[in-house]
């Protein structure tokens, strides 16, 4: 692992950092009946971002509610709200919460805890700076793509149906990918 320092990011700047919401999404796909991949978001989040002056110091903690889930079909986003799935009356929120930042060649990883229905695993995000700059409002904002893919039986989702043509319904693995803008808190 390679120290970083704040000069070698370009408008780095320490502070805590809220998220833009409407300039940012937090999205997943997973494999269906085998062929494709089926995509939706979260369209309720949060997260805060604290930045050290080491940026691998920084934390980060998100949530994202179940309620909000979109995947442009309303009988599936039903579906996906109940028991079979997430059970979002009992558990009504996703939760991330940052346990480190490491830079291993070149490239940033956040670990952290991720919660799912009431079970904790631990998540690596690979994290992609897009870079640090003012918006016309006078806000100083940084940008990012943070990607990870889970194993949602490890959450205990684990309906699925067997297909006539072989295979299953679902696939096992997803891949949440978040497209992030936060800005620096004066």
């Amino acid at each position: 692992m390679s120290e970083t320092t704040v000069t070698s990011i370009p408008g780095y700047k320490a502070g805590t950092w809220t998220i833009d919401k409407t300039h940012s999404s937090v999205s997943f796909s997973i494999r269906h009946i085998v062929i494709s991949k089926v995509k939706g978001t979260f369209d309720d989040f949060d997260a805060t971002f604290v930045t050290g002056e080491n940026p691998l110091e920084t934390s980060v903690t998100a949530s994202a509610k179940v309620v909000s889930i979109n995947t442009n079909e309303p009988n599936r986003d039903g579906h996906l709200r109940t028991g079979d799935f997430f059970d979002a009356e009992t558990y009504p929120t996703i939760d991330f919460a940052s346990t480190g930042m490491r830079e291993v060649k070149g490239e940033y990883l956040v670990d952290g805890n991720i919660t799912i229905k009431g079970v904790t695993k631990p998540a690596t995000f690979e994290f992609e700076f897009g870079g640090f700059g003012g918006d016309p409002y006078g806000n100083y904002k940084f940008g990012a793509t943070a990607k990870t893919e889970v194993n949602r039986e490890d959450f205990g989702l684990t309906y699925n149906a067997a297909l006539e043509t072989g295979g299953m319904l679902l696939g096992d693995k997803v891949t949440i990918t978040l497209e992030l803008q936060a800005a620096l808190n004066a």
